[in-house]
């Protein structure tokens, strides 16, 4: 197991899924980064080198990545909420933002907007 920036990525996967494991990174900024640092797409973790885990992580340290994205995230819908906004107010009733139905399938919402609810 590699432990970098506080997130366990396991050895044997390869390495632009186990980017993917921190919160704010998904497939296609995963694919950037092993551009970048000229990681090849079928390559492990038990494969890179010292330094390439070095350039990793200190290329992931300046990304907004983990607790810092979710306090952004946090931040932006609680000034949402306290501007009144209508996604705010959306927000804050635990109902979908975004224009969706509420009449059948608003539970997915309802999950998702609340956990901001009991948080804040």
């Amino acid at each position: 197991m590699l432990h970098l920036l506080g997130v366990n990525l396991p050895d044997r996967k390869i390495v632009l899924v186990a980017l993917t494991y921190f919160y704010g990174i998904g497939a296609p900024t995963a694919r950037k980064l092993c551009d970048q640092l000229a990681i090849h797409r079928s390559a492990k973790l038990a494969d890179l080198t010292e330094a390439q885990i070095t350039q990793l992580s200190s290329l992931l340290s300046t990304k907004t990545i983990e607790s810092d994205l979710k306090r952004e995230i946090r931040a932006n819908i609680t000034r949402l909420r306290t501007i009144g906004s209508y996604v705010g107010r959306r927000h804050a009733m635990s109902l979908p933002v975004r224009g969706q139905n509420t009449q059948n399938n608003a539970k997915t919402a309802k999950k998702l907007n609340g956990r901001w609810l009991r948080r804040s």
